[in-house]
């Protein structure tokens, strides 16, 4: 995969590089203090929401802080559309999620890889008896309703993700900065898998491993949307879309907790690292804003840098 992009100047370089030190050294102390709490609780995550919805939002404190410490601005977060290809971005994030759970765990309980169980719904009237009409149905509510409130929550994370830290990994310079940005979304999360108190399977250690393959791989999707179309709110909705879809309906569908499925699980990784090598094969153009590219001052062509 490449990028089509430009040698920044060296003033864009080191206030690039100043940003990602203030942005990380606020990052791993407000993420510290915050997962701490939530470690010495013991519990799953799922029953902690306050404190998991305050360290979502760590990465965009962590940002802000930057932009006011460099007096950066926030146009670049970005927040506008991006017009057709903001559209084809959003429509690939909301079906990178289903296709990912339709084939992933059809795979694996056709197989007998893991067990097809109906799943636990709220209430609603949209429930049927039939295990199958109750999946549909949950599917149906995570991917509307389900998928815009958790984009609430996926905001807090993406605008200090693919808001700030990508872009400036970009212009910094740093080597491979999508894979470096996967390595750290993903390594963000371990502490809780070795814990067991998120997508951890039977075997911590295996799942965290997994699960840093298969986040990095969607970071690489991740970035692909964030810079086709300039906007953020494609990362926005594939993140949320995933959380809702994925753990709101298949892995309620799922009985235990195999090590073949969920956020750590062999086959979801390896059916994601396929769709995302779908998605995002070809050249790449990378833009701060819809329609605004990263512009040599002497006006040269792009050229190309290997990610």
């Amino acid at each position: 995969m490449k990028i089509h992009t430009n040698t920044a100047p060296e003033t864009e370089k080191k206030t690039a590089r100043r940003g990602l030190v203030i942005y990380f050294a606020v990052l791993v102390i407000g993420s510290a203090v915050l997962e701490s709490k939530i470690l010495r609780t013991g519990e799953s995550i799922e029953k902690v929401p306050g404190l998991i919805l305050a360290l979502m939002y760590i990465p965009t404190f962590a940002s802000v802080v930057a932009r006011f410490g460099l007096k950066e601005g926030f146009a670049d977060i970005s927040l506008r559309w991006g017009d057709r290809e903001g559209s084809r971005a959003a429509l690939l994030a909301l079906v990178y999620p289903i296709a990912v759970g339709f084939v992933a765990y059809g795979i694996a309980w056709s197989t007998g890889l893991a067990e097809f169980q109906r799943p636990l719904p709220p209430r609603s009237h949209l429930y049927a008896d039939s295990a199958v009409a109750n999946l549909m149905a949950s599917f149906l509510v995570r991917a509307t309703l389900g998928t815009a409130v958790s984009c609430v929550l996926a905001f807090g994370e993406e605008v200090g993700w693919r808001g700030y830290m990508l872009t400036r990994l970009i212009t910094a310079g740093v080597p491979r900065p999508v894979f470096t940005s996967g390595l750290i979304w993903a390594f963000w999360h371990v502490p809780f898998i070795l814990s067991g108190q998120y997508a951890a399977g039977s075997q911590p250690r295996i799942s965290a491993l997994l699960f840093v393959i298969g986040v990095v791989a969607e970071a690489y999707l991740a970035a692909y949307l964030r810079l086709q179309s300039g906007s953020v709110w494609p990362t926005v909705i594939m993140h949320g879309a995933w959380n809702s879809i994925i753990q709101g309906t298949f892995d309620r569908a799922t009985a235990g907790t195999p090590l073949a499925v969920g956020e750590s699980g062999w086959v979801t990784m390896t059916v994601s690292i396929i769709a995302v090598i779908l998605m995002t094969r070809g050249d790449w153009t990378l833009q701060r804003r819809p329609r605004e590219r990263f512009e040599l001052p002497s006006g040269r062509p792009a050229s190309i840098l290997t990610i």
